[in-house]
């Protein structure tokens, strides 16, 4: 038998799984483990997967090899998305222990025996998906810059090309009053800014009393947290007014939205059963830069989607070309079990997805240098982050400009007012110290 003392966690994909992890991460330590590096020989591995790519399918069994390279007596349990959508095919993986569904992976320590020795076929536990009903709150606390606070899970959106409500249910989050109770225990600790995550926030309240509009309203007034950032919100569901309120009114909340397109075509919308059309999305870049000019906006889109022909695809880049809008994240499709993506159209051949993507890349690199050059010699504030590399410091600005200054570590953590002064090769800002604005 093993005595299980030391718990490492690796987490793959979004900021949700990583507020997520460091909630799970805590659960162990408060019962008396020590969290340690994924090298440092841990007793227990605890990985917690992604699903929204064929890479993150085939990250996940390749980190068990590793783990068990490192210590093969290790246990190791696997949880997260890809764990309920396919929790037998893991259960299968050489090594693995235990597979804990949706439901399931905030009881970890409940499957954990301290004595626990490792079997020759793994535990599955996991619920249908339609059962998981219960919002269970999370924020990443370590970075001690940055946390992530989760306030929604779930989707009801089903669009074709995704999984996530297969993996994780139907839309559902805690009382703004319960949420804002989680955003007081990050006032309490160091961390200076908190990113709001979820599967779909501005769903919020689905439609009941409550919705994503008070919740900023209630969390703005939050004394201890200086900034937040928006994840990602769905543009038919980041309303004028949550617009005008971030941009104008609030206290805290900074000028960076990102904002899934997926495609710029009509048609492609529709097959993929979003909520909008391109002109409301355009409507919405209108409206924030209307506001605020210097604001930063990221944009996801979708390569390779069956069906999407020449025309379909230059729809999209002529569309992002004529928008006012920062970087993207492009996403090259892959085919998903269990979506209706694959019965829409012909599969478009994998080296055309390829070619696409790095077209998008391409424009990717334009935009984020215009906007970029758009702000040299504007003056900003600058939270500097603990990490060091090579005699350098880096933080973001507001409107989340990355920045690179030489390292000094009473600076860490701090908010720095600072002038953006050139671009160096790598594509980051260098800047000019003008005076601390806090330093705590």
């Amino acid at each position: 038998m093993i005595q299980y003392k030391k718990v490492a966690f690796y987490t793959l994909g979004c900021k949700l799984n990583f507020s997520e992890t460091s909630t799970i991460s805590r659960l162990f330590e408060d019962a008396g483990f020590a969290k340690v590096n994924f090298e440092e020989t841990p007793d227990i591995y605890v990985i917690n997967t992604c699903s929204v790519t064929e890479n993150a399918d085939k990250k996940c069994k390749q980190l068990v090899k590793r783990a068990l390279k490192i210590n093969p007596d290790a246990f190791v349990a696997i949880i997260g998305c890809f764990a309920q959508l396919k929790p037998q095919e893991i259960s299968e993986i050489p090594g693995v222990d235990l597979v804990l569904g949706a439901n399931e992976k905030f009881n970890l320590l409940d499957y954990i025996d301290g004595t626990l020795a490792k079997k020759e076929t793994a535990a599955v536990a996991f619920d249908n998906i339609k059962q998981a009903k219960e919002f269970v709150p999370a924020f990443s606390f370590g970075d001690r810059t940055r946390s992530f606070l989760k306030v929604q899970d779930g989707c009801d959106y089903f669009c074709t090309f995704c999984t996530i409500p297969l993996a994780r249910g139907k839309s559902r989050n805690a009382t703004i009053a319960k949420t804002v109770k989680e955003a007081y225990k990050i006032a309490e600790t160091a961390i200076k800014e908190v990113v709001l995550t979820g599967v779909n926030i501005g769903d919020f309240g689905q439609g009941g009393e409550e919705n994503f509009f008070g919740l900023i309203k209630e969390l703005d007034k939050i004394q201890g947290i200086d900034r937040y950032r928006i994840s990602s919100i769905e543009p038919n569901l980041l309303t004028n007014e949550i617009i005008h309120f971030s941009l104008e009114e609030s206290q805290h909340f900074v000028p960076h939205f990102h904002i899934p397109l997926q495609s710029g075509s009509n048609k492609l919308l529709q097959k993929m059963r979003r909520k909008y059309l391109r002109e409301l999305y355009a409507e919405r870049v209108a409206y924030i830069k209307e506001l605020r000019p210097d604001c930063c906006i990221g944009v996801d889109v979708i390569v390779g989607f069956p069906g999407e022909t020449d025309e379909d695809f230059m729809d999209t880049v002529n569309f992002l070309k004529d928008l006012d809008i920062s970087y993207l994240h492009v996403f090259t499709y892959s085919e998903r079990a269990n979506t209706t993506a694959v019965k829409l159209g012909e599969p478009v051949p994998m080296n055309v997805r390829r070619e696409r993507s790095n077209q998008l890349h391409i424009l990717s690199d334009k935009k984020k240098r215009k906007f970029y050059e758009e702000n040299i010699g504007t003056v900003r504030t600058v939270l500097f982050e603990q990490e060091e590399d090579m005699g350098v410091m880096f933080g973001f600005t507001e409107n989340y400009v990355k920045v690179k200054f030489p390292y000094d570590a009473s600076m860490t953590n701090t908010f720095q007012t600072i002038r953006l002064t050139e671009i160096d090769r790598d594509g980051i800002f260098k800047c000019e110290l003008l005076y601390e604005v806090v330093n705590e």
